[in-house]
């Protein structure tokens, strides 16, 4: 199993607040995806959590800053800003836990910092992209029998809180040849929320997140995952993971049920960012060469207008 990203320059601040998707279906038990997001608020722990972890940062431990990699063929700029991207898709649950420091001065949490996320289903496919072909053999987009919307299923944007931390609800991604299993995100700042939108200021970082390789072939053998077969591509031989663990975007998983896969996880990382840079979305990692009928540089088959506009 495997994938590809190349480059593109962005700018971006318009999102519309939507509400959440609706609940994961197909082969998952719903009471195991309403475990893995009962978390919705910033409860006591986790702001206990969060206040231990920037005053050991601050003390000295400070993460390094992220490098920017690719932002690769697929990003669009239309993200809505929502916690819950899934639209129904069906797959592993992920919650995923972020936050935003600043690697510049102490680790402080950068309050207001916009995130926004994008990545493919359980087969492989991306929204605006349902046609590309993601490599080995796969049932095609529109038979999984979701009622998302083909132009902004898993894609979302949340601003950070006091903490610097967002939470996003969404499903373990799938893989495409030639990458390995990820998240991509982009960090803005500087920008304003009205009305429901986010308008102004800049990107300051393009990254991407990963997964434990035996977190991620595990999850591959159930449903829905397991209807794509195919090679699928290790961190080890992925173009864009450059080995060093968190800082490269490397999420910390925690099972919901150890025992049972299938209940999801919850993924954590915390992002060093320099508010004061600005980031064209090329960073490093071609990408390399999509698969067959897969956007390149530059997208062939534009996405629809409900998708750009």
């Amino acid at each position: 199993m495997t994938g590809n990203h190349t480059d593109k320059s962005i700018t971006r601040r318009r999102a519309i607040v939507v509400a959440g998707g609706t609940v994961a279906a197909g082969g998952l038990a719903v009471a195991g995806y309403q475990a893995a997001f009962a978390d919705t608020a910033t409860t006591a722990t986790d702001a206990a959590a969060t206040a231990t972890t920037t005053a050991s940062e601050s003390a000295g431990t400070c993460m390094t800053l992220m490098s920017s990699v690719t932002e690769g063929p697929y990003y669009l700029d239309d993200a809505l800003v929502r916690k819950d991207i899934t639209e129904g898709k069906s797959g592993v649950p992920l919650t995923l836990r972020l936050t935003v420091v600043d690697a510049t001065d102490g680790c402080t949490p950068v309050k207001g910092a916009a995130v926004e996320i994008w990545h493919c289903d359980a087969w492989g496919y991306y929204s605006g992209y349902t046609t590309a072909n993601p490599g080995g053999s796969a049932p095609a987009e529109s038979e999984d029998g979701s009622t998302a919307n083909d132009n902004t299923y898993l894609r979302g944007y949340q601003i950070a809180n006091a903490d610097g931390v967002v939470k996003f609800e969404t499903i373990f991604p799938g893989w495409y040849t030639p990458r390995t299993c990820h998240i991509h995100l982009k960090v803005h700042t500087g920008g304003r929320k009205e009305d429901g939108t986010y308008e102004g200021g800049k990107v300051n970082y393009t990254g991407q997140l990963f997964f434990d390789d035996a977190i991620a072939e595990e999850i591959f053998t159930l449903e829905p995952y397991s209807k794509h077969s195919g090679s699928y591509t290790t961190l080890d031989d992925d173009m864009v993971y450059d080995g060093g663990g968190a800082s490269s975007g490397l999420l910390t998983l925690k099972a919901v049920h150890k025992k049972d896969p299938s209940k999801g996880y919850k993924g954590s990382l915390t992002i060093g960012v320099d508010p004061d840079a600005e980031n064209t979305g090329a960073g490093s990692g071609g990408g390399g060469t999509p698969p067959s009928g897969a956007p390149g540089d530059a997208p062939s088959g534009t996405p629809s207008a409900s998708a750009s506009s």
